[in-house]
Order: C-alpha cells, then sequence, then structure tokens
C-alpha cells in the first residue's frame, strides 16, 4: 500500500471507492479542518479502549490508511500482548489508563484530532458478573470521559454502541436507527443511556459526535474471543464437541472486525454535514442471520456435527436489524460475510493457532476482570 502521508492522499486516495462528488467534499473538509498543518500532517485518533477484540484492527486499520494512532486502554482482562505488534511503528503510541482516572485521560487527550470511544466491559455476560464495575465503568466512566471531550480542539467523536439496544422484536420486523429500544441487559441499558446523554449535547459542544450500533463481531484479532456466537460455535464443532443451541430461530446481526474498522474510518473521515449527532446501526443486511442460520453454514464445512436445540434459554434477545441508512448516507455494506467469517476460522484452527483455548479460557473471551478480586 502507498505510504499515506499527506491530507490529500487521506481525503482521496482513502476514499477513492465513493462518488467524486462526496470525495470533493470530504477533501473541502479535510482542508478547512487542518488548514493550520503541514500539508504531511497526519491526523491523530485517541482510540480509548483500542487493545481490545475490535481496537488492535482498528489500530492497525487507521495506520495502514495514514493515521497517527494514540490508544489509551488499561487491558482490563489481563491480555498485555495485544498492543506489541505495533509499538515498534513510529505512528503508534500505547498509554496505559483507566477512563475513570480524570488525569490520566486528560493527558491521553492532548493533541488529538478525533477520538473513538470503544472502552467497557462489553457484553451481557462480563457486565452481568461484575454489575458493581459496570456501573462504574460503563456508566459513570463513558458519560465522565464524554463530559471531558468538549473545548479540547477535538473535531469528532465516535462512540460505539450496540444493536443490542433494540432486545427483543417481532420476527417480521426490522429496527432502522429510529425503531423504539428495548435493552434487555446492563451492557444494553448503559448504550442507551450514553447515547441519550450524547444527544442531548447538540449546539453545546464544539465538536461532532457519531454513534455508531454494532452488530455482533466476528472476524480474527490479536485479542481473538471465542465468547461471541461464531467463533464459539465454529471452535466448539471444529474441535467435535456436542454443540447446545438455545433459541435458534431467534436473529442478530453480525459484522466482521474489519468492516467495523472501515466504517470508523469512513466516520472519521466523511463530512459533519452527514454525520454529525447522527445514528447508525453498523452492519449489513446480508449478515443478518438467526442461530440455525450460522450452524448451517457452518455445517457445510463441518460436516457430522453434533448439534442439540433447546427453547427458554437466559437470553431471549431477538433482532433483526436495518442498515439502510449507513449504506445510503455513508455508502457502507460489509465486505465479509459470515460465511466468509467461518472459513477464515476453520483455516486458522486447522494451522492449530488456537489450540490452547479450552485450556486458557479466560485469554479468549470476556469472562473475568484482572482488576477483580
Amino acid at each position: 500500500m502507498k505510504k499515506l502521508n499527506t491530507i490529500s492522499d487521506i481525503a482521496y486516495i482513502n476514499n477513492k471507492d465513493l462518488p467524486a462528488s462526496i470525495q470533493k467534499e470530504i477533501f473541502d473538509e479535510a482542508r478547512i479542518a487542518y488548514k493550520d498543518k503541514d500539508e504531511n500532517y497526519q491526523p491523530r485518533v485517541l482510540l480509548i479502549g483500542g487493545a481490545g477484540y475490535i481496537g488492535t484492527i482498528v489500530s492497525q486499520y487507521l495506520l495502514d490508511y495514514g493515521y497517527q494512532v494514540r490508544c489509551y486502554d488499561n487491558l482490563i482482562y489481563g491480555q498485555y500482548n495485544n498492543v506489541l505488534p505495533f509499538l515498534n511503528n513510529t505512528n503508534y503510541e500505547f498509554i496505559y489508563g483507566d477512563i475513570c482516572n480524570q488525569m490520566e485521560l486528560e493527558l491521553a487527550l492532548k493533541n488529538v484530532d478525533s477520538v473513538v470511544l470503544l472502552a467497557g466491559l462489553v457484553g451481557d455476560p462480563i457486565t452481568k458478573t461484575y454489575p458493581d464495575e459496570s456501573e462504574l465503568i460503563n456508566e459513570k466512566g463513558i458519560i465522565n470521559t464524554i463530559s471531558m471531550l468538549n473545548g479540547k480542539g477535538i473535531r469528532k467523536v465516535v462512540f460505539i454502541s450496540t444493536c443490542s439496544n433494540y432486545g427483543l422484536i417481532n420476527n417480521d420486523e426490522l429496527a432502522a436507527e429510529d425503531y423504539q429500544l428495548n435493552p434487555l441487559s446492563l451492557y444494553a441499558k448503559a448504550k442507551v443511556s450514553t447515547e441519550k446523554y450524547i444527544l442531548s449535547l447538540k449546539d453545546n459542544v464544539d465538536y461532532h459526535p457519531t454513534i455508531l450500533r454494532f452488530a455482533t463481531a466476528f472476524g480474527l484479532s490479536p485479542r481473538m474471543r471465542f465468547d461471541l456466537t461464531i467463533s464459539e460455535f465454529v471452535h466448539d464443532l471444529y474441535f467435535g464437541k456436542e454443540l447446545l443451541v438455545y433459541d435458534a430461530n431467534t436473529w442478530r446481526p453480525y459484522c466482521h472486525v474489519a468492516d467495523f474498522a472501515l466504517l470508523i474510518r469512513r466516520t472519521l473521515e466523511f463530512p459533519v454535514s452527514y454525520t454529525s449527532f447522527e445514528v447508525f446501526n453498523a452492519g449489513g443486511e446480508i449478515n443478518n442471520f438467526t442461530k440455525q442460520g450460522v450452524v448451517d453454514h457452518i455445517t457445510k464445512f463441518i460436516p457430522n456435527c453434533a448439534v442439540k436445540y433447546k427453547d427458554h434459554g437466559a437470553d431471549p434477545r431477538n433482532y433483526r436489524v436495518n442498515f439502510s441508512k449507513v449504506k445510503e448516507i455513508m455508502h457502507f455494506e460489509p465486505s465479509f460475510s459470515v460465511e466468509d467469517g467461518i472459513q477464515e476460522l476453520i483455516f486458522a484452527l486447522s494451522n492449530h493457532l488456537f489450540d490452547s483455548v479450552d485450556s486458557n479460557r479466560n485469554d479468549f473471551g470476556n469472562y473475568k476482570l484482572k482488576l477483580s478480586t
């Protein structure tokens, strides 16, 4: 890939697949935003929570596309090696810190152009296991972080929310961004609360926030997780385990981590007239699946699997999601299908990249916090 080191590169080369009119708007806005910078200036993005499953992929992606990346993370799950591949890159900086520590966070916010807020206890099970920590981090910590962003010279803020906010809907309905939210877990309730807080700041802050409601992630990552539906199902069936699937006909949307990275970059580069104080479902219609559909795709590649089904599991969520807004406005569609992710993971497993998952469960999922006693 060509080394990207000018504002023109970021505006044009990064977005060569977009309509010419949008490219020009991106270029014009970038020239105004960075008018006081040298042409070779590389925008600096602060990834709060950038050492996790998605954050490590976003880090590499933004580095590849001409950005400086500052990662701020407290490595709460104890995966200390996640950032090692980046440390020799002069455009990468790692700061160990906690979003609940205002002094540390103030230092991390210095001289950044944009902020991507990935941090938090991610997922329904971990927040249920650690409700006190969930309240401290996902509610108080995130809100306090957002309250610190005004007046820092930051242009854009991307808050990573979740499609789990929709909770439980009828099978024949698709949830667009204006669909009534019905969060069922501590995790989703905190996301909904934060979304409301961000949207209440309109006309009162000097930056432009965008809310991305992520689908359920899949795909390979330096901080691999096997507590997510696709990776868990593939892993267990590949190693000949009997898989118990609850509520097989319930729907979820899925999205590859590399596609999330692309959408985050596009949000950072897109004109604010399209993205400021907007909410986007992050994913694509192609990857709306029932659990049964996921199993059916896996068994095309791993035959003779042992699968049992049971109704009335502990997680009643059921939601199909409408992704037309992000497609029409941001020109975003996923590059990776669920089947692509299944094949990618089977390749990794067949080459012994994850032989130790069962013996080191805590290293491959959001199960246990290293800071808890």
